[in-house]
């Protein structure tokens, strides 16, 4: 899939799906398909118009534009939202983006989609404009419930990733760059990957989670768990994996939030490379342990668990 931002696109009819798309959830899926392109925002809007209220993301838009490639989208269009962007109005964006600069020939957006300066574009405005076909999709339910972004972030914030893969399609994933921790998981047996979680991005409720876990370096998936820390020599193949987010309050470490993961059958090194998590099921919460050895046996139980919950999950 070709990636280009605005304005530098190819002259050509087009049969465009237009959105924010954060997530690209079953809805979305929905606007997309049929579409040759996709057509995006980056920022979000709402970070440049009202960022008290932006919404921390469940993609960012490398990983958005992956979801949307999977699609078979063969073109994806991000306008770099900012403020002078914002202040043009809705017949303006109908005007010089879709028809202007896209020649759009068939537009295909959401029922609660809205554009232009202030939002005052909906789709009963693309629906009048004769240059283009309009199609609008109603909000997809499922078992009574809207799909929607806010939504899904609300699920993976309260720890409900299994609900969230329901709505998603596929599992809520997270990505970061393994970081240097304090080893300690390595102490107790259970050398962890550390990833530090992105102020902009959503990230699940403190706890523990069974995953699978995908390495750049290997192409494969690879697993996590409880503490944060790193192999010593490369490794391939798929793993559970069973990750610890929160603030490890059996020690005293002075650190903040971090995500730690532990491979499961796994022996590597992935400092400074990239690491993606899936997350299958919230085990348990975090709690503190009066002992390391009370801790290493919930870890042993938690690992035992993991294990089954991918097994059973692919």
């Amino acid at each position: 899939m070709e990636i280009v931002r605005l304005p530098d696109v190819q002259p050509r009819d087009r049969r465009v799906a237009v959105g924010t798309f954060d997530g690209v959830h079953l809805g979305h899926r929905e606007v997309i398909r049929g579409a040759d392109s996709v057509l995006t925002f980056d920022p979000h809007p709402v970070s440049v118009v009202a960022p008290q209220h932006a919404p921390k993301l469940l993609t960012s838009l490398p990983v958005k534009a992956e979801l949307i490639s999977a699609l078979g989208v063969r073109e994806l269009i991000v306008i770099p939202f900012d403020a002078a962007f914002a202040a043009c109005s809705a017949q303006e964006f109908i005007d010089e983006v879709l028809v202007g600069a896209l020649n759009a020939k068939w537009v295909s957006v959401g029922e609660n989609f809205r554009f232009g300066h202030r939002a005052q574009g909906d789709p009963q405005l693309l629906a009048r404009d004769g240059r283009f076909q309009t199609v609008v999709h109603p909000l997809l339910e499922i078992d009574g419930e809207v799909v929607s972004s806010s939504h899904i972030r609300g699920l993976v914030l309260a720890g409900e990733v299994d609900q969230a893969t329901h709505f998603l399609g596929a599992p809520f994933q997270l990505r970061g760059e393994v970081v240097a921790g304090d080893r300690r998981g390595r102490e107790l047996g259970y050398p962890t990957a550390n990833l530090i979680p992105q102020e902009t991005m959503v990230c699940p409720g403190h706890g523990i989670y069974a995953c699978r876990a995908y390495t750049a370096a290997t192409g494969e998936y690879a697993g996590a768990g409880e503490q944060a820390g790193a192999g010593e020599q490369a490794a391939t193949g798929e793993h559970a994996a069973a990750v610890s987010i929160g603030v490890r309050p059996t020690f005293t470490t002075g650190r903040g939030e971090l995500i730690e993961a532990y491979l499961l059958d796994f022996d590597g090194d992935l400092y400074g490379q990239e690491l993606r998590l899936d997350f299958l099921q919230r085990l348990r919460g975090e709690r503190r342990f009066q002992s390391a050895e009370a801790l290493v046996q919930q870890m042993q139980r938690d690992a035992e668990q993991t294990r089954r919950v991918v097994q059973a999950f692919c």
